[in-house]
């Protein structure tokens, strides 16, 4: 995840609970309840009804009329549209009653133009606080499933679909359920794996207020309640080290948060292309390296163990696309893959087994790579419990690919999934030397880069990961939002005076005020 290195919990549970300190229970769901909606698939009126059967429309006066159903549905023959030729501010809603108090999830496919003011989901006079979730760009014209639960106190609920769009702007909305069941991520993280190297070199972090702060206390106080910290072998300028890992868990366990430990097996960055072995392996046997693997991992967990800072999810290596630890555990030989991979499994097992076991890819939209992975990962006997994948939406396509690929994880495999790295910029502007990975050409339709561009996206991915059915949508990570430009923590462990191609996509601005995307955390 630097310059010139990356251009780029239980199985079936309907509740996890990850059971150390930083443990969040997952949310359950249910599809025993019948939807109470009426013509929840638009399929009732035809094309081109002005109100479709069961629903109701509602614009202010002086606004454009723009709902209505239109040919072309994600499942049967119409959907829902907004529309119109100038600016509009609509609602199509529908008020349900004599439902059963309890949570209640809102179940949607949709798609949009973006451009809208605001474009959203909502369910509203529940008797509870009203509950939106908003409608992502889809300008690829892919389907995206969206979820939203709201506690019912007063026996009805309003179901509402609603535009403030500028004209010209559209959306689509098709096959709505209304079931009994809740939703939302146990998991909302992020990787400081640089952190603690930039406070020792001078990093300053910064509240919305200007008030100066502990970075990882200022992301907690905006709703992240987990930390990834990579670890290295022996890199050259002694950080990404046990040492660190034992500090910063200590620091996260203290707010409560979940840590999660991720093995690169190398001196320096793993990643696709990129798997070397640490120095001090590099003339091992395949027997030398299954044995490195399991004694590395057992250390550092079992330091981890020791000071009372368990870790909660350990990842085994790190995008391991094509393997880890090249040329000896290859992909194109899955029997010396596999055997690395379980001996660093059966470690993390071995010092504790509530700690979750991850398998991690950059495939967050390559449903067909990521099959072939962990088909052979399974017909190896390899033991995991979670299936991490790395999504960015410059480097693995539009989020209806991000859905399929981890809907499909999660139901081939009986696995929950998460996003192990996502991050999108705030601007194209430098704050340092090295140019950035980010640039101009890099901005996603409906996703400028902007504080609300980053945070619109960070939303969108977390509001997909939310959707995985069946309660295995665990959360998301956000890969090094603390990594802002500071002199002396550059990307290369080598040369203290190289840059750092990521300050425009961390959480915090080049005021070292933290970002505007940071306060999604408390809203999954």
């Amino acid at each position: 995840m630097h310059q010139g290195l990356k251009r780029l919990l239980s199985s079936g549970a309907a509740t996890l609970l990850l059971a150390t300190a930083g443990a969040v229970a997952l949310p359950t769901t249910s599809a025993s309840a019948a939807t109470s909606l009426t013509n929840p698939g638009f399929e009732s009126d035809g094309s081109a009804t002005a109100t479709p059967t069961g629903w109701s429309t509602y614009s202010a006066a002086g606004q454009n009329a723009a709902s209505y159903t239109e040919a072309g549905g994600h499942a049967g023959s119409y959907r829902l549209a907004h529309w119109n030729a100038a600016a509009y501010k609509v609602e199509t809603y529908q008020y349900l009653s004599g439902l059963t108090n309890g949570t209640y999830t809102l179940s949607a496919w949709v798609r949009s133009s973006g451009g809208q003011n605001s474009a959203y989901l909502a369910l509203r006079n529940c008797g509870s606080t009203e509950q939106r979730t908003d409608l992502p760009p889809t300008a690829n014209g892919g389907w995206i499933r969206l979820v939203t639960s709201i506690a019912v106190t007063g026996g009805q609920c309003t179901v509402s679909i609603n535009s403030d769009a500028n004209a010209g702007n559209w959306l689509n909305v098709d096959d709505l359920t209304f079931t009994a069941g809740s939703t939302g991520l146990a998991v909302k993280g992020g990787d400081l794996s640089s952190l603690k190297k930039s406070e020792d070199k001078g990093g300053v972090y910064k509240y919305a207020s200007g008030s100066t702060g502990d970075a990882m206390t200022v992301l907690n106080s905006n709703g992240m309640n987990y930390v990834r910290l990579k670890v290295w072998v022996n890199p050259a300028d002694g950080y990404n080290t046990k040492t660190q890992v034992l500090a910063m868990a200590k620091r996260a366990k203290a707010l409560g948060m979940g840590v999660l430990v991720d093995f690169h097996y190398s001196d320096h960055w793993a990643h696709p292309g990129q798997q070397d072995k640490p120095a001090a392996w590099a003339s091992y046997s395949t027997a030398q390296l299954n044995t490195a693997v399991y004694n590395h991992t057992y250390d550092v967990l079992n330091a981890l163990k020791a000071q009372g800072t368990t870790a909660d999810m350990v990842q085994i290596g790190n995008e391991i696309n094509d393997g880890m630890l090249l040329p000896t555990g290859s992909t194109s030989n899955w029997s010396a893959l596999a055997g690395l991979l379980k001996q660093g499994a059966n470690a993390a097992k071995a010092v504790s087994s509530s700690t979750k076991v991850a398998l991690h890819l950059a495939k967050g939209g390559d449903l067909a790579g990521t099959r072939t992975f962990f088909d052979n990962a399974v017909a190896n006997g390899v033991p995991f419990d979670l299936i991490g994948l790395s999504y960015y939406a410059y480097w693995h396509g539009p989020l209806n690919d991000l859905q399929t690929t981890l809907d499909d994880a999660a139901a081939r495999y009986g696995k929950q999934v998460f996003v192990a790295e996502t991050a999108y910029a705030f601007t194209t502007a430098n704050n340092d030397a090295l140019e950035n990975n980010f640039l101009a050409a890099n901005v996603q339709s409906g996703y400028p880069a902007t504080q609300a561009g980053q945070a619109a996206n960070l939303r969108d991915v977390m509001n997909v990961v939310e959707a995985v059915p069946n309660g295995r949508g665990l959360g998301v990570f956000y890969w090094e939002p603390a990594w802002t430009a500071v002199a002396g923590n550059g990307w290369d462990p080598a040369d203290a005076s190289s840059g750092n191609a990521w300050e425009n996509q961390a959480l915090f601005d080049y005021y070292n005020k933290v970002t505007s995307a940071a306060s999604w955390f408390k809203h999954r």
